[in-house]
This record gives structure tokens, C-alpha cells and sequence, in this order.
């Protein structure tokens, strides 16, 4: 099959034909039908984050299932799927207490043995590591069950795809980690796909002011059509004007991943607020707050894929979709090809874009 290698790291995207395995236990083959270009794969191109190499990355997709192995149960052949990261066990701690995405064991159990065939390979028998349990940058992905699924087969997949990573992140940085409230006061900085999800998930949760933060108008334009009451400049003292307009908010949301953005939103808080970093923020990086600032019982915390149990989240925010609740077509720039990616992720460096989606 055809897929995009990391062959470097750091390093652009190789096209290549690269050898899928068949569907052995719990393992199900999925024909990828679109995947979105995620900040999270450049942060690994880019060698922000490690990860071995080769390696065929992607990880916010939607397919078909063409084949399934021996005891899958959750899918059948024909059925369209979103994948998603947080591939869970079942029965480590964190997943029996509903914390899915933290699940302990996922990088042992969800994974091909060192005796077994790899899932990716190179026609000489070279491993290609597979990324996040996924590696959606390829014609085809045999994935565990655990890691997808089943949804309704009138989502469009192009859109489907986004809920994969940076919806589901977004939204659920608002309704799980943070469980905003109707009628509070949530600022947004960053409005990229995932910001974008998370002023949507604002607006649904019945928040009073949303304020969306950003250096780039038509981003801020955007997010006025997604639900936000207020935007601000990001080049032009945020936190004051965040301050003024509210007064401190209740919820802030960092979704570009920066020690400044981060700081930022902790500063925007009133008494007892929380703030809530989605953005990966660099490794090495040291975000400091305040400490005096503690005391009005202030929270700054992270979000894991938004706290998801993605296998009842992410079919309730299809309905969303096809209710009219949840705008997906609005956050596609663009539809490109395979052949595109790494002209994809240049202009995303730019921050013009809020997802380009690759379609096969």
C-alpha cells in the first residue's frame, strides 16, 4: 500500500509502498478513507516529541472496515469507523475507573509481539513502527478494535476523520476535563482545529461569554461563526483584554501549545477558575505560575484527547453533526492528496489553515 514514512527525525514525509499485515486476534483492517493533518504529527516531524523511526505517521482518520481477525466483535466488514489514539485496554485501573484515554497498559496488550510479524513493514522485512496504535497516513490500517469505532453511515467520512483527534480533543477539553457549566464565562487561545472544537463545545455547553484568541483575523472570523461572542488579538495584550471584558474568566482553554499561551491562560482566570492546556506543549518546557495566585484556589491542568470515552463521545457528536449542532464542513480548509502532505503541513506552519484533510 501506499504510505507517508518518517524516514528522519527531524524530517519531511517520504512517500513509499510499505507492506500491511492481515488481521490476526482483536485486529481489525481498515481502507482509510480520509485523514486530517494534526499539529500533533508536525510537533514529531519536528522532533518536539520522540518517536522511532521508520515510522508511518497519522492518527486523526476515518475508513471502512474491509477485513476483521478472530474475536472481534465491535465491528464487521463494511462498517464505517473513526479511529482514535486513546486505544484502551478494558481492564487496567484507569480504564475501570472511566478514564479510557489514561489507560496503563494499551503500549503492551493493544501491540504485536516481538515473536509476531510486525503490523508495518518494508518488502525486505524492515519494521515501520506504527504510530499512536493507528498511522493513518496510508491507503490502509490494521488497527486493534480497541483502537476505533462503529458510527453512522451517513456521517460524511471527510468530516468523520476530524473527530478523530482534534474534535473529540477540543470538545471534550470542554464537557470532560473541565465540565463547563451554562452560563459561564471560557476563553479560547488558539484557534486552530482543536480551538475551533473547543469554542463549538463552549457554545453547546451553554457558556454566557466565549472569547476567542488569535494573531490571524480570518481564524477569528471563523470562530465568531462557531459561537464565539468576542474575539481578541493575540499580538495585542490578551489578558488585559480578556480582564476587561470579564474580569477574570471561568474556564481559559490553551490550545496552540506554548509556555507564553499556557501562562496566558492561567492569568486570565477570576478566583477559583481553571485553566486548561490542550496544546502539546514542547519537551523540556517549563510553564510557572504565579504562586501567591494559588491561593484563590486557581487551576491550571492538562487534557489528554479531551478525557475521552471516545466509544460513546464520538458517535454522540456525529448526531451533533448531522443535527446541525456541531460545524465540520466550515473547519476543512482544504481537501488534498496524499502526494500534498508535506506541502499540507508547510502551510500549516503558517497558521492560515485550520485542517487540511487528505482524501483517498
Amino acid at each position: 500500500m501506499k504510505a507517508a514514512v518518517l524516514n528522519t527525525c527531524p524530517g519531511s514525509l517520504d512517500i513509499e509502498d510499505v507492506h500491511i499485515g492481515e488481521p490476526g486476534p482483536r485486529e481489525v483492517l481498515v481502507r482509510t478513507a480520509a485523514a486530517g493533518l494534526c499539529h500533533s504529527d508536525l510537533h514529531f516531524m519536528e522532533a518536539k516529541y520522540p518517536f522511532p523511526c521508520p515510522a508511518v505517521l497519522g492518527h486523526e482518520s476515518a475508513g471502512v472496515v474491509e477485513a476483521v481477525g478472530s474475536m472481534v466483535t465491535h465491528v464487521a466488514p463494511g462498517d464505517h469507523v473513526i479511529t482514535c489514539l486513546s486505544a484502551f485496554c478494558g481492564h487496567c485501573e484507569q480504564c475501570l475507573s472511566g478514564h479510557m484515554s489514561r489507560c496503563d497498559l494499551k503500549a503492551t496488550e493493544l501491540v504485536r509481539g516481538a515473536d509476531e510479524a510486525p503490523r508495518l513493514s518494508r518488502g525486505d522485512g524492515e519494521l515501520v513502527h506504527q504510530f499512536l496504535h493507528l498511522s493513518s497516513f496510508a491507503e490502509q490500517m490494521l488497527i486493534h478494535e480497541h483502537a476505533l469505532v462503529k458510527i453512522d453511515p451517513r456521517m460524511p467520512l471527510d468530516k468523520a476523520a476530524l473527530i478523530g483527534c482534534g474534535v473529540t480533543t477540543g470538545l471534550g477539553a470542554v464537557f470532560r476535563t473541565a465540565e463547563v457549566r451554562p452560563g459561564e464565562d471560557v476563553v479560547v487561545i488558539g484557534c486552530g482545529g482543536i480551538g475551533l472544537a473547543a469554542v463549538q463545545g463552549a457554545r453547546i455547553a451553554g457558556a454566557n461569554k466565549v472569547i476567542a484568541v488569535d494573531m490571524v483575523p480570518t481564524k477569528l472570523d471563523l470562530a465568531q461563526k462557531m459561537g464565539a461572542t468576542h474575539v481578541v488579538d493575540a499580538s495585542d495584550e490578551p489578558v488585559s483584554a480578556v480582564k476587561e471584558l470579564t474580569g477574570g474568566v471561568h474556564h481559559a482553554f490553551e490550545a496552540v501549545g506554548l509556555k507564553v499561551t499556557a501562562e496566558q491562560a492561567f492569568k486570565m482566570l477570576r478566583r477559583g477558575g481553571q485553566a486548561t492546556v490542550i496544546g502539546m506543549i514542547p519537551v523540556g518546557t517549563t510553564v510557572e505560575v504565579h504562586g501567591p495566585e494559588l491561593l484563590d484556589e486557581k487551576t491550571l491542568t492538562g487534557s489528554n484527547m479531551g478525557s475521552n470515552q471516545f466509544r460513546t463521545d464520538m458517535p454522540r457528536f456525529v448526531d451533533m453533526y448531522l443535527d446541525g449542532r456541531l460545524m465540520l464542513d466550515e473547519m476543512v480548509s482544504k481537501h488534498i492528496e496524499l502526494e500534498q502532505i508535506n506541502q499540507g503541513f508547510e502551510e500549516m506552519k503558517t497558521g492560515e489553515v485550520a485542517r487540511s484533510v487528505i482524501t483517498f
